[in-house]
């Protein structure tokens, strides 16, 4: 009897449970990847994939010579590291304040209301927003107004788009991603805590030294998978948000694929610009589990 089928003998129920899972991925992610052929060929709807002529990496050439190709760059690159300075450590914070809450009643309270946001829709949130933001009967104009302050026509601000978006990220998901570093917390000993009450520890001293060090596992990997998400900006909510006075800071290589893809029919071309971004974010990760490998002892692998 050779290795593989002891193997399979003695874990036969298990490989069966993870045969649908595993079919899901080849069928669903992994066989769909090699319509990227794409990428390096003329593509005819009329001629199909095969039979579309070769043109080698001319679309990846294009892309990096496009006049656009910095400004997009700048765009995506700002805007996924806004989001990943400022909104990384919203959830964390808000995790570490509940745990610090001794009243059960109202910590369930600011939990269901901080998760509720994230079920909203991407159309439905930036609709929100942009009427909250209306420089006509707009909540936050009217606010404006009361003070004294003149309206602020918020969505035709190329210099506010960025800071707008990062703040509906953090409205949206901060309830929702602070449910891993919640569940994180309960595996931390409450004997530390204890010691540390013996030892005097104010409040900040003990989230320092035993919070802190306790959900720091949670929080590298966290932050890898969000270094890897940097350039992949959601598309849908900066395109619904976004309009052509704002372009110079709202206009990133999601909406620009979508564009030249999918309005101009270039399939070969948007979908060189979405491989070429998907390869940087790949590097982006990689680099981010190295660097955390060699400093610390945590990483995705």
């Amino acid at each position: 009897m050779t290795r593989m089928t002891r193997i399979w003998n003695k874990n036969k129920a298990l490989w069966l449970l993870f045969l649908p899972c595993l079919l899901y991925y080849l069928i669903f992610r992994y066989a769909p990847m090699f319509g990227l052929v794409i990428t390096f060929k003329d593509y005819n709807l009329f001629k199909g994939i095969w039979a579309s002529d070769w043109v080698g990496l001319k679309y990846y050439r294009m892309f990096l010579e496009n006049p656009d190709f910095w400004p997009l760059m700048k765009n995506t690159f700002l805007l996924g590291m806004y989001k990943l300075v400022f909104g990384f450590p919203a959830p964390i914070v808000l995790a570490i304040l509940l745990n610090e809450v001794r009243k059960a009643a109202f910590k369930r309270f600011v939990q269901t209301v901080s998760y509720l946001p994230h079920f909203i829709s991407n159309v439905i949130v930036a609709s929100m927003v942009i009427m909250f933001l209306s420089p006509t009967g707009g909540l936050i104009n009217n606010l404006l107004e009361w003070i004294g302050l003149g309206p602020i026509n918020f969505m035709n601000e190329p210099g506010l788009f960025r800071g707008i978006y990062v703040l509906s990220e953090i409205w949206q998901h901060i309830g929702w991603e602070t449910i891993i570093y919640l569940a994180a917390l309960t595996a931390v000993d409450p004997q530390l805590y204890e010691a540390a009450d013996m030892d005097g520890a104010s409040r900040l001293r003990k989230i320092w030294h035993v919070t802190l060090p306790g959900i720091s596992p949670a929080i590298v990997i966290t932050l890898i998978l969000n270094i890897g998400k940097v350039l992949e900006i959601g598309f849908e909510k900066v395109f619904l948000m976004q309009n052509p006075a704002i372009y110079d800071t709202a206009d990133i290589i999601s909406t620009y694929v979508y564009r030249v893809g999918m309005v101009q029919g270039n399939f070969s071309y948007g979908a060189s610009i979405d491989l070429f971004m998907g390869v940087i974010s790949l590097i982006f990760i990689y680099t981010a589990n190295l660097l955390s490998r060699r400093f610390s002892e945590t990483s995705l692998w």
